[in-house]
C-alpha cells in the first residue's frame, strides 16, 4: 500500500464508485500515494515475512502500517493519514483494517474506513479495498451514502 497510488473511480450513470479496473465506464474520484511513517511489528519482521525469510505463524500476525500522504482527483484533493492494522494469515490470506482521516484542501475532515485483502506473493501483491468515507460538513456529505471500491497492483 504504501508509495503506490490507489486509483478510485465513480460510475456516473449508476452512481457507485468502482475500480478503475473494471469495464463500466467512470470517472476518478481520488487516487492517493502513500508513504509509511511508521511500523509496529508484534515478535515477526515484516521485512523477513516479505522477503519469504520467515513464514507467518499459525496465529498469523500482525502489523501496524502507519501512513500518510497527498489524495488527489477530480471529486477530492488534500492529505491522509491513518494507520492500516494488516493480518497476515499462515493461510497466505492478507486482510486489512483501515482507519484513517482525510483532510481536504479548504481544511474539512472525512473519516475512511477500509477493510480488504492483499492477494499474491510479495513483490507483487494484488489489493482489493472496501472503504467507507464519513463527514458531517455539508459540503463533502457526498461521500457518506456512497460505496467506495478500491484496487492496486504493484
Amino acid at each position: 500500500m504504501c508509495g503506490h497510488g490507489h486509483p478510485v473511480a465513480l460510475d456516473l450513470e449508476r452512481g457507485e464508485v468502482v475500480s478503475d479496473q473494471t469495464q463500466i465506464p467512470a470517472e476518478l474520484l481520488y487516487e492517493y500515494v502513500l508513504q509509511t511513517t511508521q511500523m509496529v511489528e508484534y515478535g515477526v519482521s515484516i521485512q523477513a515475512v516479505m522477503a519469504g525469510q520467515v513464514a507467518p505463524p499459525p496465529e498469523g500476525v500482525r502489523f501496524d502500517v502507519h501512513f500518510e500522504g497527498p489524495v488527489s482527483g477530480t471529486k477530492l484533493n488534500g492529505s491522509a493519514k491513518g494507520v492500516d492494522y494488516v493480518h497476515m494469515r499462515a493461510d497466505g490470506r492478507t486482510e486489512m483494517n483501515i482507519q484513517a482521516e482525510v483532510t481536504t484542501a479548504d481544511g474539512k475532515k472525512i473519516a475512511l474506513s477500509a477493510d480488504g485483502v492483499a492477494m499474491g506473493a510479495p513483490p507483487v501483491l494484488q489489493l482489493r479495498e472496501n472503504v467507507k468515507l464519513t463527514t458531517s460538513h455539508p459540503e463533502y456529505a457526498w461521500v457518506n451514502p456512497i460505496q467506495v471500491w478500491g484496487g492496486w497492483i504493484g
